[in-house]
C-alpha cells in the first residue's frame, strides 16, 4: 500500500513555518527600532551591513549549514526528526 502524503498537515506546517518567520521579522524589526531610537545604530546602516562581503560569506555559512539539516532530516530513513516523510515515501510494507 503506498502511502498519500497528507496535504493539510503539509499546508499546516507550510503555515506554521510562516508564522514563525513573520514573528523573526517582527522582532528582528523592532530590534533594529530600538537600537536606531538609543542612538546605537544610524538609519539605513542595517541595508549598508547586508551588503557587506564577510557579513554575506558568514550568513552564506549559516544558510548551508541549515540547509544540509534540512536535506538530512527530509533523506536519511534513521532521523527521527522528519514528520513527513513517512506519509511522502511509498511503504515497502
Amino acid at each position: 500500500m503506498t502511502a498519500v502524503p497528507d496535504n493539510e498537515r503539509l499546508a499546516g506546517l507550510v503555515f506554521e513555518l510562516a508564522s514563525q518567520l513573520h514573528v523573526e521579522r517582527t522582532r528582528r524589526l523592532a530590534l533594529e527600532t530600538a537600537l536606531e531610537r538609543a542612538g546605537l545604530l544610524a538609519p539605513g546602516a542595517m541595508d549598508v551591513l547586508a551588503d557587506d562581503p564577510a557579513l554575506l560569506a558568514r550568513a552564506r555559512e549559516g544558510l548551508d549549514r541549515s540547509m544540509r539539516g534540512l536535506m538530512r532530516v527530509l533523506t536519511e530513513a534513521a532521523d527521527p526528526r522528519a514528520p513527513l516523510r513517512g506519509e511522502a515515501a511509498p511503504s515497502t510494507e
